[in-house]
C-alpha cells in the first residue's frame, strides 16, 4: 500500500496541473531479451565462490550500457544485493534510467532529468529550503543505494521517494517552470541538456506510469544512483564480478540501503521539495 507522507510545501502552488507534458518527449525503449553469457557467469561463480548462492548476471539484451551500469547491475544480482527486489539504475553521466526485473532482465530504459549541478552528496538542510533559497551549487542528485518508497506529493499526486528527508524523488516530468522547457530537454539526446532539476529525477510519463510506479508498488525496487565524481565501488562496495582478477574495493563499505523511511520523518513538518 502506498504511504501518504507529509508533503512538500511548494506543491501547494499547483503541482497537479503542472504534471501535463508533451507525450512526444516521453518515449522510452524496451530492450530485446538475450541469453545470459554462461562463460562470464562461470568465471564469476568460480572466482567468487565465497558469495553464498550467487545469483545471475544482469541481462542487457541488445542495449548498450556504460561500464558503471554493467558493473553495478551484475554485482547487484550476482551478490543478491537487491534482496529479491527489482533493480533500477540511474546513470548520471548519461542521464538515463534502467529498470530490471528481480531476475536481472532489463525491462526498459528512459531518459531522465537530473539535478542541475554535478555532485554526489546531499547538501545539509536542502530538504527544508524553499526552492527560491536553493543556490545552483546545491542542486545535485545524490548518489547512493535507496529502497524506493511509493508516496504522494502535497496535492496527492503519486511519486516514488528515494530520500524523503532530502526531498529527493522520482516522478513524472513536470512543467512548473515553463522557462526550463523540461519536456523538450527530456527529449534531447544530449545528457548535458537534461541537467536542470533541483535534485529530483524527472521521467517520461509512460515510463513512470507503466514501468517504475507499478514495479515499486507491486514488488519493490532498489534504486542505485551511480556516482559521477568517484567510482561506483566507493559508494556501493561493488566490483566487476565477471573479472576473475577483480576484488572488492579495499575498505569499501558494505552496501546498505538508504530507505525513504517515511516513518522516520512522520513528525517532520512538510518539507520544501528541493528536488522537484
Amino acid at each position: 500500500m502506498p504511504v501518504r507522507l507529509p508533503r512538500p510545501r511548494f506543491a501547494r502552488s499547483g503541482l497537479a496541473g503542472a504534471l501535463i507534458c508533451l507525450a512526444a518527449a516521453a518515449a522510452w525503449a524496451s530492450p530485446e531479451p538475450s541469453a545470459l553469457a554462461s562463460s562470464a557467469t562461470g568465471a564469476a561463480a568460480t572466482h567468487h565462490a565465497a558469495v553464498a548462492q550467487p545469483g545471475p548476471l544482469a541481462q542487457f539484451g541488445s542495449t548498450r550500457v556504460s561500464a558503471g551500469v554493467r558493473e553495478v547491475a551484475n554485482w547487484a544480482f550476482f551478490t543478491r544485493d537487491n534482496r529479491g527486489r527489482a533493480v533500477v539504475i540511474l546513470d548520471k553521466h548519461e542521464a538515463t534510467v534502467y529498470a530490471f526485473d528481480p531476475q536481472g532482465k532489463l525491462l526498459a530504459t528512459a531518459p531522465a532529468l537530473l539535478g542541475l549541478t554535478i555532485g554526489d552528496d546531499t547538501p545539509p538542510g536542502v530538504g527544508d529550503k524553499p526552492l527560491s533559497e536553493i543556490p545552483e551549487h546545491e542542486r545535485t542528485t545524490p548518489a547512493g543505494r535507496f529502497i524506493a518508497q511509493p508516496g504522494e506529493d502535497d496535492t496527492g499526486v503519486d511519486v516514488v521517494w528515494l530520500d524523503y528527508g532530502a526531498a529527493v524523488a522520482m516522478h513524472r516530468v513536470i512543467t512548473t517552470f515553463p522557462a526550463q522547457r523540461r519536456p523538450e530537454r527530456l527529449a534531447s539526446p544530449d545528457p548535458k541538456v537534461r541537467r536542470i532539476s533541483y535534485g529530483c529525477i524527472n521521467l517520461p510519463i509512460p515510463f513512470y506510469e507503466q514501468v517504475l510506479s507499478p514495479t515499486v508498488r507491486k514488488i519493490g525496487a532498489v534504486v542505485y544512483v551511480l556516482p559521477e565524481t568517484r567510482p561506483p565501488g566507493e559508494v556501493f562496495g561493488s566490483w566487476d564480478v565477471t573479472d576473475p582478477a577483480a576484488r572488492p574495493p579495499a575498505g569499501a563499505p558494505a552496501a546498505s540501503a538508504r530507505p525513504a523511511s517515511p516513518q522516520a520523518h512522520a513528525l517532520r513538518t512538510a518539507a520544501a521539495a528541493a528536488g522537484f
